[in-house]
This record gives structure tokens, sequence and C-alpha cells, in this order.
């Protein structure tokens, strides 16, 4: 039996879809640090924008 060289990737992990991902998830946390309505958003600003920053990170090394 004949091996296929290439299997199917998941759509799930394509680079367009993490990093896109990933760059709302640091636009948010942004968007939590400046706004004036809750100190809650204010506290979760940072590990939002960390999660992000290490997600982009990560996806930028997934395949095309």
């Amino acid at each position: 039996m004949k091996v296929p060289t290439t299997l199917p990737r998941r759509r799930l992990f394509r680079r367009r879809y993490c990093e896109g991902a990933s760059t709302v998830l640091i636009v948010a946390g942004i968007a939590m640090l400046v706004q004036p309505f809750t100190v809650d958003l204010y506290t979760w600003s940072f590990p939002v924008i960390l999660v992000g920053a290490l997600a982009f990170v990560v996806t930028s090394h997934f395949p095309e």
C-alpha cells in the first residue's frame, strides 16, 4: 500500500486564521487598557496582550 507523501492539513491551524485571531486579541487587550469604564478590564488587559503576543509568535511558525 502506498503512503501519501502529503497529508491534508487542518484549516484551523493555518497561519492566516491564527495570526488574525492573535492580532484581534492584542487589539482587544489594548482597548481594555485604555478604556475608562472599569478597573476589571484594565486589570486583565496586560495578560490578554501577553497571550495575544505569545500566540502571534507561535502562529507565525505555522504553515501557509
